[in-house]
């Protein structure tokens, strides 16, 4: 679909084996502890938690033992004989997903009497040789240790394979090539993905995530809805000792360094071209004089027994505010000093309920706001003056407000029911105070000087777009669980189901419904757009565009998924997890009408483990999966419902006193709309194919990890990955046309969309409606029909390769290099080189000029990566951290018109994959500069106050590179025109800024 204007903003191992046997996967919130217990057959093994929870599991005839599905945190486990302590292990931390192995009797068999022995756990984690997929586990620990944005997507990039996305998506991250809308986000098991676009999700107060579990490939069948990643957020609970403390964090603007400027690029141009403006190239594009911002977060927490054993209770709270200048382009509607604020507090609460050893419930409750506000100040670059108010920028508000309810039942030591329930309100506020009833001038640089004196004039409009302030999201969701071990099998079934309901969302115009879009052409004699009917402008070139788009509308989406699997311990070293997944999506439109009805979409999985040696000190393990991805509630917006986006056309002989054009003759025949959206509701069951599948990938990764000694491990994993199917729209309605002609079915009488969704390759077949109301037809088309030369393709392939040494309380480091490539035709849901968040309905797959030569490096791919953290005791007082990200740039890509001769086949201007007369895939145009980023920490905790006062600095980006991470890939203005800001960056890494920190913890 055609892009809208810009949008702002280890016999060891023979313990594993019984115990996978309830080791967790995925967006789990438990793990599993398990081990070897010598002539223990018939002995019990009690497993007691900080928190007082307490599980008692019998020794089987082999001697081994595991008990699944426990709460993360730290546990003390006790071998039992006759009710007498036998031996016992402390400190044993259990990690979100994993398992723990914890052999026992052992030191207890060579003693003189029976008596107690208690010995701590060892601070190195081994191996961990029951998981099968490819997980990073960020403790609450570690996030004390080491410089890192407040952010759940700052800690996902300490993974392998992960990379930061493009800005125009904010902070949203790529997970193995993916798009930066298909991951998922859960915090203590439930969903908490953005529930309109799936681009980002809620995640924890800072000082509230327990830990953070990312997974990058390879989870079981009891998951899914995601084929980039996974950021899974478990909170902090409550234990037997009361504790509570508070911190203050500042970002002071005086220590942060301004941004660089950014330059009009300055570039020979091919014979034929010449700038839209010669007189701009090398000149100041914009300022950033004093563009920094302040941040002050002020965060507190409280935990403990409200009744010790049984009851338990968590508070946390966080206060985050943020200011800051900001001054637009000089190219922008009006030049502008921005000041704005930012407000996200963050509350998350959770109680915890042991009702006795065999049932916990546990209830949570997270309330995020995200407010921002902004005034405009006029800014003369001539000067570097801030001038008089303007107005108001458009102020948003979100508020998400999560309440998740969860059970589980220990009915047997081996079998274990859980279900849990949750539910959500997202607001997702609006507004302009006091917007002005003008019309949005955009562009307002290309007026005609003629009319204004060669200064443009503007007005007090600061907004292009204005969304319903009522907008608001909605879900709910149940999964259920049952798990059963026998004998060497762990059986697991559930089922996994999600409700999505959004409301009057989507967007519409500012003012008076419609906004001026000033152009100039260099080739004025030449028509604008022939394909809609669209005339020269004449004389000079310029012209006028009255532009309107109104797609505001309500729709919803249902997921359900059942699941089964078995975790087979085959052999005292090998482990098999089969699974098999069954997803169902739906999603609907305005009128509660099913459009995409998706069901019996079968994920088999397949993980394999092995370890080696029998010692948990070489694990071999792989694995194969099929990731289903479901179309998120956003795709009703310009899909499914009434959806208004027109350009018409004018000459001018004048501008008004508010920037309004006057004087107009009209160059076209009225309002034109490359993808026939004038307003009408569609008939459900003509938006999508009629046999439409869901977009899902192909996922083989094999690799190991590798005991050097007592104190390091090492590993190297690849991964491919293969996009089989993908969804988006076609908008060339012309060749569905010719396809009913050559059928016997007179085209002329029937009612086209502007566009279909459908499987890009596939052979899709098309409900058609005629215009009298009498019947429709079914119109089979092929790849050949709409001339694509080739499907959807998109490929990622990646080796891994880590060298760690795990916190032994004096030092830690991992050291993570990753080769990869990323590359096809189709990025996902989303077009980055544009910013194109039109989930599946990208301007990708709309024709097929507009796909020749689109095989190329996908926008997410990043060739190296070296990803370096560590920290160091100095003493028990002061501790230095560092962390380190090295890469290469992101490929560019260059759109212009169409073929040698400047051509507009499928009137998108330029927008195709041809650069001055030539074809240019992505990538051909080049790659971005390498970066490095460099962040160092130095925290002080005082003996006096017993290590409980803290204070740290951190420098982030202490090189202070400024580098483009994403540069222009527009080329062309006009026809032979070239675009003053193609190859200028657009997003630039953040300058270097300090942050200070005191807390205390009791």
């Amino acid at each position: 679909m055609k892009h809208t204007l810009f949008n702002r903003r280890s016999a060891l191992a023979l313990a594993v084996g019984m115990s996978l046997a309830g080791a967790a996967f995925g967006q789990a919130t438990t793990g599993a502890i398990f081990g070897q217990v010598p002539n223990g057959a018939g002995q019990t093994v009690k497993i007691d938690s900080e928190s007082g929870f307490s599980r008692q599991v019998t020794v089987d005839a082999s001697g081994r033992y595991s008990a699944s599905s426990l709460p993360v945190g730290n546990y003390t486990v006790t071998l039992l004989k006759d009710g007498q302590t036998v031996d016992s292990r402390n400190n044993v931390s259990l990690r979100v997903g994993g398992g723990v192995e914890v052999d026992l009797g052992a030191s207890a068999n060579n003693a003189q009497q029976l008596s107690a022995i208690s010995v701590s756990a060892n601070a190195l984690p081994s191996i961990d040789v029951t998981s099968v997929d490819s997980r990073t586990v960020i403790t609450s620990q570690d996030l004390q240790r080491l410089p890192l944005n407040r952010t759940a997507e700052s800690i996902a990039l300490l993974a392998p394979g992960t990379v930061a996305g493009s800005g125009y998506f904010n902070n949203a991250v790529s997970f193995g090539g993916a798009g930066v809308s298909e991951n998922a986000y859960y915090i203590n098991g439930y969903n908490t993905t953005n529930p309109l676009n799936a681009l980002g999700g809620v995640g924890l107060p800072y000082g509230a995530i327990d830990q953070q579990q990312v997974l990058t490939g390879g989870y079981s069948a009891k998951y899914g809805r995601s084929d980039g990643g996974v950021i899974n957020q478990v909170g902090k609970r409550g234990t037997n000792e009361w504790h509570f403390g508070a911190q203050v964090v500042w970002s002071p603007k005086y220590a942060a360094a301004d941004p660089a400027y950014v330059y009009f690029p300055n570039q020979r141009l091919p014979n034929g071209y010449t700038y839209q403006d010669g007189s701009l190239p090398g000149s100041v594009y914009r300022s950033r004089k004093d563009n920094g911002s302040w941040e002050t977060t002020y965060s507190a927490y409280v935990g403990g027994p409200l009744i010790k054993d049984k009851l338990f209770f968590f508070l946390a709270a966080e206060a985050d505010k943020e200011q800051g200048k900001s001054t637009s382009s000089i190219q922008s509607s009006n030049p502008n000093n921005l000041y704005y604020q930012y407000s996200r507090p963050k509350v998350y609460a959770k109680l915890d309920w042991n009702i006795n050893d065999s049932n916990i419930l546990e209830l949570t409750t997270v309330d995020n706001k995200d407010e921002y506000a902004g005034q405009l100040y006029q800014y003369d670059y001539s000067t570097g003056k801030t001038g008089s108010f303007i107005g108001n920028d458009t102020s948003t508000k979100m508020s998400s407000r999560y309440y998740i309810g969860k059970y589980t039942s220990y009915i047997t030591d081996d079998l274990t029911f859980s279900a849990q329930y949750g539910w959500s309100k997202n607001e997702d506020y609006s507004a302009v105070p006091g917007a002005s009833d003008q019309p949005y001038l955009y562009t307002s640089y290309n007026q005609n000087p003629a009319y204004t004196g060669g200064s443009p004039i503007r007005n007090g409009q600061t907004a292009l777009y204005a969304k319903d302030p009522s907008a608001q999201n909605k879900t709910h969701g149940l999964r259920a669980d049952l798990e059963y071990r026998l004998g060497d099998h762990t059986l697991s079934a559930g089922i996994d189901n999600m409700y999505y309901g959004s409301s009057n969302e989507g967007q519409g115009m500012t003012g008076p419904g419609y906004a001026w879009i000033y152009g100039k052409t260099n080739a004025p004699d030449e028509a604008l757009d022939a394909g809609l009917g669209v005339g020269a402008p004449g004389g000079d070139g310029y012209y006028v565009d009255r532009y309107i788009l109104d797609n505001i509308t309500s729709m919803s989406v249902k997921q359900k998924a059942y699941y089964l699997e078995d975790s087979w311990q085959v052999s005292s070293n090998v482990l098999l997890n089969l699974g098999l997944r069954n997803d169902k999506f739906t999603n609907y439109n305005n009128l509660g009408q099913a459009y995409v009805n998706n069901d019996n979409q079968w994920a088999p999985r397949l993980g394999a483990s092995w370890d080696v040696f029998g010692d948990s000190s070489l694990k071999v393990y792989g694995n194969l999966g099929r990731y289903y991805l479901a179309l998120p509630a956003s795709v009703a917006i310009r899909g499914a419902s009434a959806s208004t986006f027109t350009d018409e056309y004018f000459t001018y002989t004048g501008i008004d006193a508010n920037g309004n054009p006057t004087g107009l003759t009209s160059i076209g025949p009225g309002p034109v709309s490359s993808n026939n959206e004038y307003g009408v509701s569609p008939d459900p069951q003509t938006v999508t194919a009629t046999n439409l599948k869901s977009q899902y990938q192909d996922e083989v990764m094999v690799g190991f990890d590798k005991a050097l000694g007592q104190q390091w491990v090492t590993g190297a994993k690849l991964t491919f990955r293969k996009l089989q199917t993908a969804i988006d729209d076609v908008c060339d309605i012309q060749r569905l046309a010719d396809k009913a002609d050559s059928l016997g079915i007179d085209s002329s009488k029937l009612d086209f969309r502007g566009c279909y969704i459908f499987n890009p390759g596939e052979t899709n077949t098309f409900k058609v409606n005629y215009a009298d109301g009498s019947g429709s037809e079914l119109i089979r088309m092929t790849k050949e029909d709409w001339g694509f030369n080739e499907g959807a393709k998109r490929k990622y392939y990646a080796l891994d390769m880590y060298l760690e040494h795990p916190f032994d309380g004096k030092w830690q480091a991992r050291v993570d290099y990753t080769f990869s490539r990323s590359y096809g035709n189709t990025e996902g849901q989303v077009k980055s080189d544009i910013g194109q968040d039109d989930v599946s309905k990208t301007q990708d797959w709309d024709t097929a000029a507009l796909m020749d030569h689109s095989y190329g490096l996908l926008a997410n791919d990043r060739r190296h990566q070296l990803k370096v953290r560590g920290s160091y005791q100095l003493n028990p007082e002061w501790m230095l951290s560092g962390a380190l990200r090295v890469q290469s740039g992101a490929p560019k890509s260059c759109l212009g018109y169409y073929g040698t001769n400047e051509s507009d086949p499928s009137s998108y201007k330029s927008s195709y994959h041809w650069c001055a007369g030539s074809p240019s895939a992505p990538g051909d145009a080049g790659r971005n500069p390498w970066t490095k980023k460099l962040d160092l920490s130095v925290a002080y905790r005082p003996a006096f106050a017993d290590h409980k006062l803290a204070f740290s600095l951190d420098v982030f980006n202490v090189l202070n590179e400024t580098k483009a991470l994403q540069s222009d890939a527009t080329f062309e203005a006009a026809k032979y025109t070239v675009s003053n800001t193609y190859n200028q960056g657009i997003y630039f890494e953040a300058p270097r800024y300090v942050r200070l920190s005191a807390s205390y913890d009791f």
